[in-house]
């Protein structure tokens, strides 16, 4: 048996949404899976925005860089009108479809 310890690094979704596919399946599936959780899709969306160019996406959605994160991060609880900002700032438009 070897001695040697395994590091496992945290999973960050950011790391893995390079394509506009990857953004909008990950988006799709956060809020197919969260059970409505609007706390999931604000962290889906700060995910989102750390895959890029965080200040360049702050000032498409008319948001201070620092504005973005805390309203983004774990413990953001962003209004309506900054994830309808942030989802155009990404190139996104919301869509809503009868579940009945």
């Amino acid at each position: 048996m070897s001695d040697k310890s395994e590091t496992f690094s945290p999973f960050d979704a950011a790391d893995y949404l390079s394509t506009f596919d990857d953004v909008a399946a990950y988006l799709e599936a956060v809020i197919d899976e969260g059970d409505d959780d609007p706390v999931l899709i604000a962290q889906a969306l700060g995910a989102i925005a750390r895959s890029g160019n965080v200040s360049e996406l702050a000032r498409r959605a008319g948001m201070s860089r620092e504005g973005l994160y805390k309203a983004l991060s774990a413990d953001g609880n962003p209004s309506f009108a900054t994830v309808l900002k942030v989802s155009r700032a990404l190139g996104l438009r919301l869509h809503f479809e009868s579940i009945a």
